[in-house]
Protein backbone atom coordinates (compact mmCIF):
# COMPACT_ATOMS: atom_id res chain seq x y z
CA UNK A 1 0.00 0.00 0.00
CA UNK A 2 1.66 3.73 -0.57
CA UNK A 3 1.00 6.49 1.47
CA UNK A 4 0.65 10.01 -0.71
CA UNK A 5 2.75 12.82 0.47
CA UNK A 6 -0.48 14.83 0.97
CA UNK A 7 -1.34 11.42 3.50
CA UNK A 8 1.88 11.91 5.02
CA UNK A 9 1.53 16.03 5.44
CA UNK A 10 -2.15 15.07 6.83
CA UNK A 11 -0.80 12.79 9.42
CA UNK A 12 2.32 14.68 10.32
CA UNK A 13 -0.10 17.75 11.22
CA UNK A 14 -2.33 15.56 13.07
CA UNK A 15 0.53 14.43 15.35
CA UNK A 16 1.96 17.81 15.96
CA UNK A 17 -1.35 19.21 16.66
CA UNK A 18 -1.40 16.03 19.35
CA UNK A 19 1.84 16.84 20.62
CA UNK A 20 0.41 20.43 21.02
CA UNK A 21 -3.16 19.39 22.54
CA UNK A 22 -0.96 17.38 25.10
CA UNK A 23 1.59 19.92 25.81
CA UNK A 24 -1.47 22.15 26.34
CA UNK A 25 -2.87 19.60 29.07
CA UNK A 26 0.09 19.55 30.75
CA UNK A 27 0.52 23.32 31.19
CA UNK A 28 -2.73 23.59 31.95
CA UNK A 29 -1.93 20.85 34.64
CA UNK A 30 0.44 22.40 36.40
CA UNK A 31 -1.38 25.92 36.36
CA UNK A 32 -4.32 24.12 37.84
CA UNK A 33 -1.67 22.45 40.28
CA UNK A 34 0.17 25.69 41.45
CA UNK A 35 -3.39 27.30 42.24
CA UNK A 36 -4.35 24.58 44.50
CA UNK A 37 -0.65 24.79 46.34
CA UNK A 38 -0.02 28.54 45.66
CA UNK A 39 -2.41 31.02 46.81
CA UNK A 40 -2.59 32.93 42.68
CA UNK A 41 -5.02 35.71 42.30
CA UNK A 42 -5.30 37.97 38.90
CA UNK A 43 -2.61 35.45 37.44
CA UNK A 44 0.07 36.18 39.92
CA UNK A 45 1.30 34.75 43.34
CA UNK A 46 1.17 37.32 46.28
CA UNK A 47 -1.71 39.50 44.47
CA UNK A 48 1.34 40.74 42.59
CA UNK A 49 3.14 41.98 45.48
CA UNK A 50 7.15 41.80 45.15
CA UNK A 51 8.33 38.33 47.56
CA UNK A 52 11.86 40.33 48.01
CA UNK A 53 10.36 43.83 48.97
CA UNK A 54 9.15 42.26 52.69
CA UNK A 55 12.90 41.59 53.26
CA UNK A 56 14.66 44.36 51.62
CA UNK A 57 12.31 47.21 52.26
CA UNK A 58 10.71 45.82 55.19
CA UNK A 59 7.26 47.01 53.55
CA UNK A 60 4.84 45.24 50.93
CA UNK A 61 5.09 46.90 47.63
CA UNK A 62 3.13 46.51 44.41
CA UNK A 63 5.27 44.12 41.94
CA UNK A 64 5.39 45.06 38.14
CA UNK A 65 4.70 43.36 35.00
CA UNK A 66 7.66 44.38 33.56
CA UNK A 67 9.89 42.10 36.34
CA UNK A 68 8.53 38.55 36.31
CA UNK A 69 9.96 35.48 37.63
CA UNK A 70 8.35 32.11 37.54
CA UNK A 71 9.23 29.12 40.77
CA UNK A 72 7.21 25.82 41.22
CA UNK A 73 4.54 26.82 38.63
CA UNK A 74 3.46 30.87 39.64
CA UNK A 75 4.56 33.97 38.52
CA UNK A 76 5.90 36.79 40.82
CA UNK A 77 6.12 40.57 40.10
CA UNK A 78 8.77 42.50 41.23
CA UNK A 79 9.51 46.53 41.60
CA UNK A 80 13.07 45.95 39.88
CA UNK A 81 15.56 43.90 38.34
CA UNK A 82 17.36 43.61 41.36
CA UNK A 83 14.35 41.70 43.21
CA UNK A 84 13.69 40.01 40.74
CA UNK A 85 17.76 38.37 40.31
CA UNK A 86 17.75 38.16 44.27
CA UNK A 87 14.36 35.74 43.98
CA UNK A 88 15.56 33.71 41.23
CA UNK A 89 19.30 33.10 43.30
CA UNK A 90 16.81 31.80 46.18
CA UNK A 91 13.30 31.44 45.58
CA UNK A 92 12.27 29.71 48.76
CA UNK A 93 13.66 32.24 50.81
CA UNK A 94 11.58 34.74 49.35
CA UNK A 95 8.60 32.86 48.30
CA UNK A 96 5.71 33.06 51.36
CA UNK A 97 5.38 30.13 53.86
CA UNK A 98 2.21 27.74 53.06
CA UNK A 99 1.79 28.99 49.01
CA UNK A 100 1.06 32.64 50.05
CA UNK A 101 -2.27 31.37 51.86
CA UNK A 102 -3.47 33.02 55.07
CA UNK A 103 -0.64 31.16 58.06
CA UNK A 104 -3.63 31.38 60.29
CA UNK A 105 -5.95 29.25 57.90
CA UNK A 106 -3.15 26.65 57.56
CA UNK A 107 -3.17 26.24 61.41
CA UNK A 108 -7.16 25.56 61.06
CA UNK A 109 -6.64 23.20 58.40
CA UNK A 110 -7.99 25.60 56.07
CA UNK A 111 -6.25 27.58 52.93
CA UNK A 112 -8.16 31.01 52.95
CA UNK A 113 -6.40 33.91 50.46
CA UNK A 114 -4.06 36.02 52.17
CA UNK A 115 -3.64 40.18 52.17
CA UNK A 116 -0.48 41.39 51.21
CA UNK A 117 -0.40 44.30 53.77
CA UNK A 118 -1.46 41.45 56.23
CA UNK A 119 1.92 39.88 56.76
CA UNK A 120 5.04 39.58 59.24
CA UNK A 121 8.79 38.07 59.16
CA UNK A 122 9.13 35.18 61.28
CA UNK A 123 12.42 33.43 61.50
CA UNK A 124 13.55 34.98 58.08
CA UNK A 125 9.96 33.42 56.54
CA UNK A 126 7.29 35.33 55.17
CA UNK A 127 4.03 34.69 56.49
CA UNK A 128 0.50 36.43 55.71
CA UNK A 129 -2.40 36.24 57.05
CA UNK A 130 -6.11 36.51 55.53
CA UNK A 131 -6.92 40.63 56.86
CA UNK A 132 -5.62 42.48 59.86
CA UNK A 133 -7.95 41.51 62.26
CA UNK A 134 -7.28 37.56 61.57
CA UNK A 135 -3.60 38.67 61.90
CA UNK A 136 -3.84 40.03 65.52
CA UNK A 137 -5.39 36.63 66.45
CA UNK A 138 -2.14 34.76 64.83
CA UNK A 139 0.22 37.20 66.81
CA UNK A 140 -1.09 35.93 69.89
CA UNK A 141 0.59 32.55 69.80
CA UNK A 142 3.13 32.66 66.67
CA UNK A 143 5.13 29.83 67.48
CA UNK A 144 2.15 27.62 68.01
CA UNK A 145 0.45 28.63 65.14
CA UNK A 146 3.46 27.93 62.81
CA UNK A 147 3.85 24.43 64.47
CA UNK A 148 0.19 23.62 63.55
CA UNK A 149 0.40 25.57 59.91
CA UNK A 150 3.57 23.41 59.50
CA UNK A 151 1.89 20.10 60.55
CA UNK A 152 -1.37 20.72 58.60
CA UNK A 153 0.83 22.08 55.22
CA UNK A 154 2.49 18.83 54.63
CA UNK A 155 -1.45 17.28 54.31
CA UNK A 156 -3.64 20.35 52.56
CA UNK A 157 -0.91 21.95 50.44
CA UNK A 158 -2.09 19.77 47.12
CA UNK A 159 -5.83 19.83 48.38
CA UNK A 160 -8.33 22.06 47.07
CA UNK A 161 -9.82 24.83 49.71
CA UNK A 162 -13.72 23.35 48.95
CA UNK A 163 -12.45 19.77 49.99
CA UNK A 164 -10.86 21.02 53.75
CA UNK A 165 -14.11 22.73 53.99
CA UNK A 166 -16.42 20.00 53.71
CA UNK A 167 -16.07 17.91 56.54
CA UNK A 168 -16.98 14.87 54.58
CA UNK A 169 -14.14 15.12 52.52
CA UNK A 170 -11.49 16.98 54.91
CA UNK A 171 -8.07 14.74 55.19
CA UNK A 172 -7.93 13.25 58.83
CA UNK A 173 -5.10 13.97 61.04
CA UNK A 174 -5.30 17.61 60.66
CA UNK A 175 -4.52 20.07 64.11
CA UNK A 176 -7.14 22.83 64.54
CA UNK A 177 -4.84 25.86 65.99
CA UNK A 178 -2.22 26.28 67.44
CA UNK A 179 0.38 23.34 68.46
Amino acid sequence: MSVSSKSLRVLGLAAALGVVAIGGTIALSTQAQAAQEINIVDGFALNGYDPVAYFTLGAPTPGSSQYVAEHDGAKYRFASAESRDLFNQNPDKYAPQYGGFCAFGAAMGRKFGADPLAWRIVDDKLYLNLNKEIQERWVQNIPGFIRGADHNWDIIETIEDAKLADETMAPKGLTIGAQ
